[in-house]
């Protein structure tokens, strides 16, 4: 067996090595639904709140690992989607998770964007409205969020809960946010 020529090899190692470019994507996005309900007026073992980064619903008494909760405003009665910093929640790093209020038809919607987002305020929201959302950082090697996309498909007064439809994507330092594997 003949060794490599010396400046292959580093040509080689130099392309496995390269900071700026991304793993491949690994994991394949999907279409999901979920139901959370309000965080005033349920019982406490009720989800209130998603994770973007972990795509799932979260109970907000056993972890604070989610970006945005669902409530329906005492009094008002108005359905809201809150953002951890329009809950309190410390405020770390420059990238904070938040909403975007998208006019695009749910499947037009193909990736996320980097600024924009509503991160402190409460979002007051009515069925069929569409958005994108940007985790807290979770992808610690690279220091970004995931992306994803939702649109409102049922508020119900009665059980004081909201459904939602969602895709998001799972790897890191990906925004594509359409079905399958991600190429950026």
């Amino acid at each position: 067996m003949r060794p490599l020529p010396f400046a292959l090899l580093v040509a080689g190692l130099a392309a496995c090595s390269d900071p700026n470019s991304l793993p491949d994507a690994q994991i394949t996005n999907v279409v999901d639904t979920f139901t959370i309900s309000a965080l005033t007026g349920t019982p406490i073992a009720s989800p209130s709140a998603y994770s973007i980064a972990d795509r799932a619903p979260i109970r907000t008494d056993l972890s604070a690992g989610f970006d945005f909760a669902f409530d329906i405003v005492p009094g008002s009665g108005v359905p809201v989607l809150l953002p951890r910093s329009a809950l309190g929640f410390p405020t770390e790093g420059s990238l904070l998770p938040g909403l975007q209020v998208r006019e695009e038809l749910f499947d037009a919607i193909t990736e996320g964007v980097t600024d924009g987002y509503i991160t402190a305020d409460t979002i007051p929201v009515a069925v069929g409205e569409r958005y994108i959302g940007r985790s807290r950082v979770v992808c610690s090697s690279l220091g970004v969020p995931k992306y994803g996309k939702f649109e409102i498909l049922a508020i119900d007064a009665a059980t004081r809960s909201i459904t939602i439809k969602t895709l998001v994507n799972e790897n890191c330092g990906y925004i594509g946010l359409e079905p399958g594997l991600p190429e950026e």
